[in-house]
C-alpha cells in the first residue's frame, strides 16, 4: 500500500518513502520465509533449546553491538548508503544458508544477517522519521510497518509452502532473491545522499549520555525490549510447541505465526491514524496487556485452532501498541535532532528483546518444559508495561509530544 500524495508529504517525500516502504517489504518477506523452518531444521540438526534460543539471539546480539555504531554515523553521513550496503549484505548472507549444514554454521550465519540488519533497519526507520509531517507521525510510521508485518505474515507461508514442496534451500534462495530487489530498488531509485534533510541540517548528533539519560526514551526502549521479547518466545519455540502437539504440517506452521503478523500488520494504519489523536501512552500499555494475556494463552491451548485464536490476540496487541510508540519515538527524534540514534536505541531495544525472549524461553525448555516459555514471555511482557509507566510518569512533555499520563 503506497503512500499517496494525496496525504502532507511532498511529491519527492512520497516517492521516498514508497521506495523504502517496497524495499523493507521484499526483505522482510524474505527473512520472514525462514522464521518458522529454522527452528525445526536446526532441531533436525541436533539443536537443543539453549541452541536454538542462540540461533535467534546471537542475530539479536550483532544488532545490539552494531545498531548505534550505523544509526549514530547515519546521522553524520547520510541514510542510503548504510540502507543499501545492509540489503546486499542480506541478500549475500541469504544465499550462503543454503550451504550451511550444521548448527555452529548456522549461527555465524544468523550473526552476520544481523550485522547486515543491523545496518539499514534503524537507518531506514529514521529515514521515514526525516520525511514524516508534523501530526502525523503515528499514522505515517504505522503505514511504514505495514510493509515489515505484511511481509513477515506472507513470508511464513510462503516459506511453509516451498518447504512441503521442494526443500529448506527454495526457502533460503527466494530469501536472497528478494533482498536482492529491496538493494537494487534502494540503490537506483534514491535520491543522492547529499539531499537528506538529516544533512541539510549539518547539526551534530546529541550526545549518547544525554539519550540515555532521557526518561522519555527510557520509557519507549523499555517496552520495546518487552514486547520483542514476546515475538521472539513465539518465533522461536511456537513453531516447535505447535510440531509437538499437533503436528500439523510446515505450511500450517507458517500460517500459525503469519496470522499474527498479518493482524498486527492490518492494525497498524488504523490504529496508527487513532494515535495521532487519542492518547499514546494508553493504547501503548493496553496492547501490551493484550499481547500478555496472549502468550500466557498459549499455554492453555488445546487445539491448533486455539493457537492461532491465541496468535490473533498477540497480533492485535502489537498493532495497538506499536504505531502509538513509535509515533512517540519520531517526535521524540525531531525534539532532539537526532532522528538515527533514537531509532537506533529502539532498534537495539528489538534486538536485545528477541535476545532475552529467545534465550530465557530456551532456558526454561531444558530446565522445565517447552510449556514454560509462554509464561516466561508474559511476565517479560508485564514488566516491559510497568517500566513504560514508570518512566514516562517521570518524563517532561517537550512541546509537541504526549502528555505524562498522570
Amino acid at each position: 500500500m503506497p503512500f499517496h500524495t494525496g496525504h502532507p508529504m511532498p511529491p519527492q517525500d512520497t516517492r521516498i518513502f514508497n521506495v523504502l516502504f517496497f524495499s523493507i517489504f521484499a526483505a522482510v518477506t524474505g527473512v520472514g520465509i525462514v522464521v518458522p523452518l529454522l527452528p525445526v531444521f536446526a532441531r533436525d540438526l541436533g539443536a537443543g533449546g539453549f541452541a536454538i534460543g542462540m540461533l535467534f539471539g546471537v542475530f539479536s546480539i550483532a544488532r545490539t553491538v552494531f545498531i548505534p555504531v550505523f544509526g549514530r554515523a547515519s546521522d553524520r553521513r547520510g541514510r542510503k548508503p548504510f540502507i543499501v550496503g545492509g540489503m546486499l549484505g542480506y541478500a549475500i548472507i541469504s544465499l550462503a544458508f543454503v550451504a550451511a549444514n550444521s548448527v555452529p554454521a548456522l549461527i555465524v550465519l544468523r550473526f552476520f544477517q544481523g550485522l547486515a540488519s543491523a545496518m539499514m533497519m534503524p537507518v531506514l526507520q529514521a529515514y521515514v522519521g526525516d520525511i514524516t509531517p508534523e501530526g502525523r507521525e503515528g499514522f505515517t510510521m504505522g503505514h511504514f510497518n505495514l510493509a515489515t508485518f505484511a511481509g513477515l505474515s506472507l513470508g511464513p507461508l510462503m516459506g511453509g509452502v516451498l518447504s512441503d514442496h521442494w526443500n529448506i534451500d527454495a526457502a533460503f534462495v527466494m530469501m536472497g532473491l528478494l533482498a536482492l530487489f529491496g538493494f537494487l530498488a534502494c540503490a537506483l531509485l534514491l535520491p543522492p545522499t547529499r539531499s537528506e534533510t538529516a544533512l541539510r541540517r549539518g547539526i551534530p548528533p546529541i550526545a549518547w549520555r544525554r539519550l540515555v539519560r532521557d526518561t522519555g526514551i527510557r520509557s519507549l526502549f523499555a517496552f520495546r525490549l518487552a514486547y520483542t521479547a514476546g515475538i521472539g518466545v513465539i518465533w522461536g519455540f511456537l513453531p516447535i510447541y505447535a510440531d509437538q502437539r499437533f503436528e500439523p504440517g510446515a505450511a500450517a506452521i507458517g500460517l500459525l505465526i503469519m496470522t499474527g503478523v498479518l493482524v498486527s500488520g492490518l492494525l497498524h494504519v488504523p490504529m496508527g491514524y487513532l494515535a495521532d489523536r487519542l492518547n499514546k501512552p494508553f493504547m501503548v500499555m493496553g496492547g501490551g496487556l493484550l499481547a500478555s494475556a496472549a502468550l500466557l494463552g498459549f499455554t492453555w491451548a488445546d487445539s491448533f485452532a486455539e493457537m492461532l485464536l491465541g496468535s490473533v490476540a498477540f497480533g492485535m496487541g502489537g498493532g495497538i501498541a506499536m504505531p502509538a510508540l513509535m509515533g512517540m519515538a519520531v517526535q521524540k527524534g525531531v525534539h532532539v535532532d537526532a532522528m538515527g540514534s533514537v531509532m537506533s536505541l529502539l532498534t537495539m531495544a528489538h534486538s536485545l528483546g528477541m535476545l532475552t525472549g529467545a534465550l530465557l524461553a530456551g532456558i526454561a525448555m531444558d530446565w522445565f518444559e517447552l510449556t514454560w516459555a509462554f509464561p516466561v514471555g508474559a511476565l517479560i511482557m508485564l514488566g516491559g508495561i510497568a517500566a513504560f509507566r514508570y518512566w514516562h510518569t517521570d518524563a517532561p512533555a517537550p512541546a509537541g509530544e504526549a502528555a505524562p499520563l498522570d
